[in-house]
């Protein structure tokens, strides 16, 4: 602040003036009214010597943030004026300060940097990155609501719609470079654990009614698939979808992932991009872990090579027959707890309402069976035949696994209560006179119905429709059972422990699916819809690592509580002066402040201040 007064005048008027920089407007106000000079003779005699004591003091005050204003409103002021359709609002968002504190360590200024060199870009890539990224995550929309929404952030960025769209075909050019950089460049952020790698995959629909066509390369001949195909989908939406893989690491953190045609079989997926991942590990060993779906006996035998190991969830209905006998031979079964002997049959039977079987009502019950498994090698060899003739005959070899079952009281009885709600539904579908076709879906209630005809000699036959009490019965054999089947001979306890982390990322698909709007995708050419898929990647990643860094320092937050803190974190311009928060605090807004230091929980903020927080972690 500095003194300010018409010195043409006999009797001037004394303030003390706050010069503004907001971004890159720069103003300046007045903030205090010290009075006429001829008002300042009654205490001092000389006023110009005594304000500006008045405000040495005030700029004192103010380097350690206290200040009084004196600030005048006029309330038959109107709001400023525009050419705009519609009133826009004046706060702006601060929380994304948070994400880029994460960002700054992936060095995506670096990545876009090399990737833009000696090409004519006339735009920011890294800019329209880190706002697309931030976008995903707080104010998920179509990339045009997003660029016409820019304004709502604290740096309000400059760019046009058409950069966007050009930087998403940069960006889907250099697919493969960028998530390995991503991969590379997080692991200084939080240290990565790829002792355990876990795969699934999910798909996200379209809102179109017709699929992509192949198309014939009229140069080579090559058949390009299109990507939005119809297919399985997993919200059983008739739309045409795109399949996403993901390998994420056993802090939940992703690791890299692909994208496919809807049509494409889960168990394809694998085994390539595991390869890719094994040349970004430098051939490191691991142990995969999937779902029974991603299990297939090619993917294990892939992974009994090289070091590496699998723990995948193994269906005991498609056991053979002799593995289910030793399931379900109530013998060598044990507690997961302590390794004390147990039958199923006692398990099934005691009474849970009792205080003292409450530990036993949550523990697990266990066996293990060897259940190697002949392999086709992929090679020949030589056989002598009993006539002396040589044979060219495929090798075999044994893939050594074992199959971990177990037993959960808890489990039986919510597998059985469901069920019961289904039958009931069925009964009630029953009392219809012509319930319709059946379709006897794995989860569908018509599976426990069966459609029965009899006839008398010459006569029409009638149809009729019952509830299938066999089927009810054959698939209440199963409750309460789980199995996992793996190559490593690691205590029971331990591999299930790492099976069980699974739902990790089921966790990473419903953030990118609920908390990040992922799906529906509004994108038409393939190039488009990879680059959206990076983008949202991207912003998956930025937020584990942020999840990770948290929970490091035992400040563990949800991701709804986290993600509505930085989306509530808004500031209001007050005339140029300060900017004051419009939001309050929480045990999430603790969090972050312990972990960045940012400061970001303050009432006021000098514009001077915020520039430089951003600038900070912009280097």
């Amino acid at each position: 602040m500095k003194l300010y007064y018409d010195k043409r005048l006999k009797d001037p008027t004394y303030y003390a003036q706050q010069g503004i920089r907001n971004g890159k407007k720069t103003t300046t106000r007045n903030v205090k009214n010290f009075g006429k000079h001829s008002e300042l003779l009654k205490i001092t005699d000389d006023p110009e010597a005594y304000v500006r004591e008045e405000i040495k003091k005030m700029n004192e005050e103010y380097r350690i943030g206290r200040v009084t204003f004196n600030l005048t409103a006029d309330f038959n002021e109107k709001v400023k004026h525009t050419q705009d359709a519609a009133s826009a609002s004046n706060w702006v968002n601060i929380g994304y300060f948070f994400l880029q504190y994460i960002m700054e360590g992936l060095n995506l200024k670096e990545f876009f940097s090399q990737k833009s060199s000696g090409r004519k870009v006339t735009f920011d890539c890294f800019t329209i990155s880190r706002f697309l990224t931030y976008a995903r995550i707080l104010d998920p929309r179509s990339k045009f609501a997003t660029w016409n929404h820019l304004a709502s952030y604290y740096e309000q960025p400059c760019f046009d719609y058409q950069h966007i769209l050009r930087f998403m075909d940069l960006l889907e050019t250099n697919y493969d470079s960028y998530l390995e950089w991503l991969f590379k460049n997080s692991n200084p952020v939080v240290k990565r654990d790829t002792s355990v790698l876990y795969y699934d995959c999910t798909n996200f629909y379209f809102e179109c009614e017709q699929p992509d066509e192949d198309v014939v390369d009229e140069v080579t001949g090559e058949i390009i698939n299109g990507l939005r195909k119809f297919g399985i989908s997993k919200e059983h939406r008739p739309n045409p979808i795109v399949e996403m893989g993901l390998f994420m690491d056993s802090r939940g953190i992703p690791i890299t992932m692909c994208l496919h045609p809807g049509n494409t079989s889960e168990q394809a997926t694998a085994v390539p991009l595991e390869k890719e991942v094994l040349q970004m590990l430098d051939g490191a060993k691991f142990i995969y872990c999937a779902d029974a779906g991603l299990g297939s006996y090619n993917i294990r035998k892939f992974n009994s090579m090289g070091g590496r190991a699998f723990i995948v969830t193994q269906s005991i209905k498609k056991l053979s027959d002799t593995l289910k006998k030793s399931v379900f031979n109530d013998f060598d079964y044990k507690l997961l707890s302590n390794d004390a002997p147990v039958k199923i049959s006692g398990m099934k039977e005691f009474d849970r309402h009792l205080e003292e079987n409450l530990k036993l009502y949550n523990d697990f019950a266990y066996k293990t069976i060897d259940a190697d498994k002949a392999v086709d090698l992929g090679l020949y060899e030589e056989k002598i035949l009993k006539n002396g003739k040589v044979k060219r005959v495929k090798a075999t070899g044994l893939l050594k696994q074992r199959i971990i079952i177990t037993f959960s009281r808890k489990m039986m009885e919510y597998q059985r209560a469901v069920r019961e709600r289904q039958i009931e539904r069925a009964k009630k579908l029953l009392e219809k006179k012509d319930p319709g076709e059946i379709k006897k879906g794995p989860n569908d209630i018509k599976r426990f119905m069966k459609r029965v005809t009899h006839t008398k000699s010459g006569e029409k036959a009638a149809v009729e429709y019952l509830l299938d009490e066999a089927k009810i019965a054959e698939e209440e054999k199963y409750d309460g059972y789980y199995a996992v089947a793996t190559n490593l001979l690691d205590p029971a306890k331990d591999i299930l422990d790492v099976s069980h982390k699974r739902y990790q990322i089921e966790d990473c698909f419903r953030i990118i699916k609920t908390n990040f709007t992922g799906r529906p995708v509004n994108h038409r050419l393939p190039n488009r819809i990879k680059a959206h898929f990076l983008i949202c990647y991207t912003a998956l990643l930025v937020y584990r690592l942020l999840e990770a860094k948290l929970d490091d320092q035992e400040t563990h937050v949800t991701p709804q509580d986290l993600i509505t803190t930085l989306r509530n974190m808004n500031v209001t311009n007050i005339h140029d002066v300060e900017y004051m928060a419009l939001y309050n605090g929480s045990r999430a807004l603790d969090a972050l402040e312990q972990l960045t230091s940012l400061n970001l929980d303050r009432l006021h903020y000098k514009p001077k201040d915020l520039n430089g927080k951003i600038k900070k972690i912009l280097r």
